[in-house]
């Protein structure tokens, strides 16, 4: 089965690289440049997995979560959030209120992403 994810960054180069990863682990990617635009392809297909920049113009990566759990169809999809303001963020805070299930500060690895992925997915590596 191939898992489905949405990488949401406006660094599109930072996109790529996790989209690299994440193809090579076998999931079906799409990158969307910012959080409107990821919310509008949510919308229109089913993600198994959102990973997201924090800090983005036209919608944040925080919003962007906050609008995917109010959709019914992301309840329970895993949302992971990449930020360079990790120090900045109250993480617990987040995790709690917004349902966001992990946090990378850049600069990441992006096996790490790839890792957390799947153990969230519950997939055999």
């Amino acid at each position: 089965m191939s898992y489905r994810a949405l990488i949401v960054d406006d660094n599109v180069a930072l996109a790529r690289v996790t989209q690299f990863a994440l193809d090579r682990a076998g999931f079906e990617t799409q990158i969307a440049i910012n959080g409107q635009v990821a919310l509008e392809l949510a919308q229109e297909k089913q993600f198994d997995v959102v990973i997201t920049d924090q800090q983005m113009p036209v919608m944040s990566g925080i919003e962007l979560c906050r609008a995917l759990r109010a959709l019914p169809s992301y309840f329970d999809c895993p949302l992971i959030l990449l930020t360079a303001k990790g120090l900045e963020l109250e993480l617990p805070k987040l995790r709690e209120e917004v349902g966001i299930n992990g946090v990378f500060c850049k600069p990441f690895s992006p096996a790490a992403v790839v890792n957390e992925v799947n153990e969230l997915l519950g997939a055999v590596v």
